[in-house]
């Protein structure tokens, strides 16, 4: 239902809904920082540990730092209970895109990223993550990821140059390979979708045109200033339209690859991101099954 709403509102309405729901989470946190109604680190590391999160794993993250409740220290409770629970040997994942809209609208006006400057439109968390020391973040224009980690170089030294975000040289599809996990914290597929975009990738000859068809030339300024050019390809509009991701979980859920948690006050979906992978690959050569069509045809 909400992907079909996204679909049908004008984007000024979206616009102002967002903003509306915004004020509304941010009064009910003065609330509860006023009662002094706060989320522990110790209780998001035990409810970490209650989405079967473990040492040494890598994990993307995905979050809404306001639906997750009061942090006396915000972002940084987070960040500390993930590294507490994954331990040294573990990697921390958080996609950081400068984009809030269609990618074709944002790339028209944006020809130009910056490594170390870009601002991530995707919350209050990924913009403290990827400001942290020893944060690696990928080269790619429209959908960066940063990486704390050892395997932090593997995860996004190959996504430059990319033409499009999901390849098999994507810190996206590299989660695959490591087994990770994805956790989506007061957000769902609907708002962060992200990796249902490896199907597209992966498939030759993809049965629906996700991208527009013509390729834009970018120039990324990299981390030690140097200036590169690479083109790419967006996503259409026209297609974008049409998603409906959350119609997919039933799906991920009877395949046993995602199950439902809480972190704070934040409903949690766990997923297993090669087992999300798999399961949409042969869903889509077995029955057609995609995010435009989550009954397949």
């Amino acid at each position: 239902m909400r992907d079909i709403i996204r679909a049908l509102s004008p984007s000024f309405l979206l616009s102002f809904y967002r903003k509306y729901k915004k004020k509304q989470q941010q009064a009910h946190l003065k609330q509860q920082q006023v009662k002094n109604a706060f989320i522990s680190k110790d209780q998001l590391i035990q409810d970490l540990i209650d989405c079967g999160i473990q040492k040494g794993e890598s994990v993307l993250i995905h979050s809404s730092l306001s639906k997750i409740g009061y942090l006396k220290n915000g972002p940084k409770d987070l960040v500390e209970a993930l590294f507490a629970v994954i331990g040294e040997k573990g990697n921390v994942l958080m996609p950081n895109s400068p984009n809030a809209e269609f990618q074709l609208n944002y790339i028209k006006k944006n020809r130009l990223f910056d490594v170390k400057n870009s601002v991530s439109k995707l919350g209050a968390i990924s913009e403290y993550f990827r400001l942290l020391p020893g944060a690696k973040r990928s080269e790619h224009p429209t959908e960066p990821v940063s990486c704390i980690g050892p395997d932090a170089e593997y995860f996004t030294q190959t996504h430059f140059g990319e033409k499009t975000p999901y390849t098999k040289n994507s810190p996206f599809y590299k989660l695959t390979e490591k087994k990770g996990k994805i956790l989506y914290i007061g957000v769902t597929f609907a708002n962060a979708g992200t990796s249902l975009h490896l199907l597209e990738d992966a498939v030759s000859n993809f049965k629906f045109p996700v991208y527009y068809p013509t390729a834009f030339n970018v120039k990324v300024q990299k981390e030690n200033g140097e200036l590169k050019e690479m083109e790419i390809f967006v996503h259409d509009p026209a297609q974008s339209k049409k998603r409906k991701c959350d119609a997919l979980i039933p799906l991920f859920e009877e395949a046993g690859v995602l199950f439902h948690s809480k972190i704070g006050k934040a409903p949690t979906l766990v997923v297993s991101a090669d087992g999300m992978y798999e399961t949409m690959l042969n869903a889509y050569y077995e029955k057609g099954v995609t995010m435009y069509t989550p009954k397949g045809s």
